[in-house]
């Protein structure tokens, strides 16, 4: 297997004293904060139809995503000492994250929406582009005709506007 097709794997360090632990977990409710913050201004763009600026959000979401799986990594393998060190910690740092992961179902569930409505308006336009390029004709017993594939032309969409 060559090595661009093996994961890469990171190991991470885990926190040797309880000001670690406490500075790994304030670190992790930052992280979240901001990406929930980042996530909710997103989702209010696309649901008020402002894809472009919603989409403007990408790079930093992309950023703050990847801080999010280091600082989760380091938590894992932190998790053992923080059980034993600071069990109310773990526990908080548990309910932060329920309330993230809610956040994040409602933004996935907006931009899955938003997807389906673009990829129908794109469908009803192709149809309606085909209904016009295809030739009305008949069958010898008066029937409509269906259209070869020759006939039908493919959509081209400009992603860049």
């Amino acid at each position: 297997m060559t090595a661009q097709g093996q994961a890469r794997k990171t190991t991470y360090t885990a926190a040797a004293s309880a000001a670690e632990a406490r500075a790994l977990a304030d670190e992790m409710v930052s992280v979240m904060s901001e990406l929930i913050a980042v996530i909710e201004q997103e989702t209010e763009l696309v649901r008020a139809g402002k894809l472009r600026e919603g989409m403007a959000f990408g790079p930093r979401k992309t950023e703050l995503s990847r801080h999010y799986v280091t600082t989760v990594g380091r938590l894992k393998a932190s998790q053992a000492f923080m059980k034993q060190t600071a069990p109310e910690l773990l526990a908080s740092l548990h309910r932060h994250h329920d309330t993230f992961r809610a956040m994040l179902q409602v933004n996935l569930t907006v931009l899955a929406t938003a997807h389906a409505v673009s990829e129908k308006i794109v469908r009803g336009v192709n149809a309606e582009v085909q209904r016009r390029n295809i030739p009305s004709t008949y069958t010898a017993g008066g029937h409509r005709a269906a259209p070869g594939s020759r006939h039908l032309t493919p959509l081209a969409v400009s992603r860049t506007l």
